[in-house]
């Protein structure tokens, strides 16, 4: 039986991308459901019912919640193909650092500018 590969998400999200991303570079066909940010579907709401958001993996039935966890998941699951992180624990644990740190520092300043309406823009 063929694996059955879910991917619960948003065109937009750029943690969504990270995991369609690792996705194609294993060749992984998967199944992609839209999800309305503002209206979360039943799915979603089951799927992630702790951070009730996406992206959400679901492999087989099971859910895999969080983006740097879905590649590293994605990176074990299907061993057969090129390896996304790299196979020395200090070499893995640095990309981990600096995914993380993207998300942290690099993306919650973006957001905060992309957020950023009129005089508040204007006055920086």
């Amino acid at each position: 039986m063929a694996d059955q590969v879910i991917l619960l998400d948003f065109w937009a999200s750029v943690f969504g991308m990270r995991a369609r991303i690792a996705l194609a570079e294993k060749g992984v066909g998967y199944e992609y459901k839209e999800q309305d940010l503002m209206n979360k579907s039943p799915l979603l709401l089951q799927m992630n019912p702790v951070h009730k958001k996406i992206p959400v993996l679901i492999h087989n039935g099971k859910p895999i919640c969080e983006s740097l966890i879905i590649v590293q998941y994605i990176d074990e699951v299907w061993k057969d193909k090129a390896q996304l992180l790299p196979s020395d624990p200090y070499d893995r644990a640095q990309a981990r650092f600096w995914a993380d740190f993207i998300d942290k520092k690099v993306y919650d300043v973006g957001k905060r500018v992309w957020a950023t309406k009129g005089a508040e823009q204007e006055a920086g």
